[in-house]
């Protein structure tokens, strides 16, 4: 059974997630050269089986990039990106999508946002964490979120989800992070925040 979270601490995460976002964004503007607007419409904390449902209908084809989190904080970071917003930033970097270096540039890509914004919840609660290097993978949503979430079903029985919308300066590109805290991550979150 997930743990009920109230408004108030969901205000707290939603609030780390904006902060973490905009790290994040900041980061991502400099290697495109290009302006970047994150905005954090939604965090919710969800079975981790309905999380899979929550990130949208599992047949579209998705890249996926997914960033293990080691330290006093364990889980793993999905960003998942539509591929025509994965073509519109291989594009920036100057490559073509079927590019054989497009997959590792949007790794990159991922690599730098998904880092900026675990190094920033970390800086923010004082939990120590970091990122492992990115895996990227182009398949349909369902399989990849599965995957991801498969590895957790021992541990954490509930899954951040944190929905960022990122807007690069004169395109729509939309990335979202799945944040999927190991068992007790969330509440060791709220906890540094005093809003345990």
């Amino acid at each position: 059974m997930s743990a009920q979270y109230t408004d108030l601490q969901l205000d707290a995460l939603r609030e780390l997630a904006n902060i973490g976002s905009g790290t994040a964004g900041t980061a991502l503007s400099s290697m495109l050269g290009r302006s970047v607007d994150i905005s954090v419409p939604n965090a919710s904390v969800l079975p981790l089986a309905d999380a899979v449902d929550a990130t949208g209908p599992a047949e579209p084809e998705i890249t996926g990039i997914v960033l293990g989190v080691i330290g006093e904080l364990t889980g793993t970071v999905l960003l998942l990106v539509p591929p025509e917003d994965a073509a519109t930033m291989c594009r920036m970097l100057g490559l073509e999508p079927d590019d054989e270096y497009a997959l590792s540039a949007l790794g990159e890509i991922g690599n730098i946002v998904g880092s900026s914004y675990i190094n920033e919840l970390s800086a923010m609660t004082g939990v120590a964490m970091e990122p492992t290097p990115p895996a990227t993978a182009t398949d349909m949503l369902g399989a990849i979120v599965q995957t991801v979430l498969a590895g957790h079903a021992q541990g954490g029985d509930a899954a951040l989800l944190l929905d960022s919308d990122l807007q690069v300066e004169g395109e729509d590109c939309s990335i979202s992070f799945v944040l999927v805290p190991d068992q007790g991550g969330v509440d060791l979150l709220l906890e540094r925040l005093g809003m345990a």
